[in-house]
């Protein structure tokens, strides 16, 4: 059953992308905050389409924690989802993404518009200092900045240091950092086609990480705090996998 829900929302997804895609090239000549708008919309879509066709529902606490005014996002990352699920919630926010997705046809295209912030990870120092300008230039226009800091999705459970770019974006932004925990690889995996699952992936925006703090320590605290959520949250949703899984063994 779960197979057939996976392959309509597939198709579903895909029929929407593509006239998503129809709207985005014509638009493409106004100015961004369309094209942000149409993105949003695309966004929201897909959030609607995973909710009554896939079953997956959307938690999302500490609503409390994200202060006003310009700020930077760093959230855990396990799946696509994470990649849509932002423009849902801020609708003027931007992500920081690797500069190899800007040559995928038309979706390269529409990051521009919308002024992604793109980042060479073999650039060196030009490419941080490039980095950190793209990112205050976003941050100055008051737009939310997502930042992915492990750099690539991961499996639920897994972790690795995140990248010190996240750590210079801090220092010279003068902006709080919101850490965000998520357990949406637990329902949506990596990619982007079929491993769905229904239940409730939650996002927690964790207390934000004031500015002007030191530099090794704000690394610790956000790496920290990020990861101890993330698995307290992962728990929670086994636990009620388990909880499911008994009720339905019971004859």
């Amino acid at each position: 059953m779960n197979k057939i829900r996976s392959t309509i929302f597939d198709i579903l997804q895909l029929l929407a992308t593509a006239l998503s895609v129809l709207v985005f090239m014509l638009v493409m000549p106004l100015p961004w905050w369309i094209m942000q708008s149409v993105v949003n919309g695309w966004a929201r879509i897909v959030r609607f389409l995973a909710r009554y066709i896939m079953g997956i529902h959307v938690r999302v606490i500490g609503m409390e924690n994200i202060p006003k005014g310009p700020i930077v996002i760093a959230s855990k990352h396990q799946s696509a989802w994470d990649t849509s699920f932002f423009q849902t919630v801020f609708p003027r926010s931007v992500y920081i993404m690797k500069k190899e997705l800007l040559s995928i046809p038309v979706w390269g295209w529409v990051a521009r518009k919308v002024r992604s912030v793109a980042v060479d990870r073999a650039g060196g120092a030009s490419a941080l200092k490039a980095l950190i300008s793209d990112t205050l230039a976003r941050l100055e226009e008051g737009r939310a900045v997502v930042i992915f800091p492990e750099g690539t999705r991961m499996l639920p459970g897994a972790q690795i240091d995140f990248h010190p770019g996240v750590a210079a974006i801090y220092k010279s932004a003068g902006v709080p950092v919101v850490p965000v925990a998520l357990n949406s690889g637990l329902f949506w995996g990596r990619s982007n086609v079929g491993e769905k699952t229904p239940g409730t992936i939650t996002v927690e925006f964790l207390p934000a990480i004031a500015p002007g703090g030191d530099r090794k320590a704000f690394m610790k605290d956000l790496q920290t705090s990020i990861n101890e959520a993330t698995a307290r949250l992962e728990a929670e949703a086994s636990a009620e996998f388990s909880a499911v899984a008994d009720v339905l063994a019971k004859p």
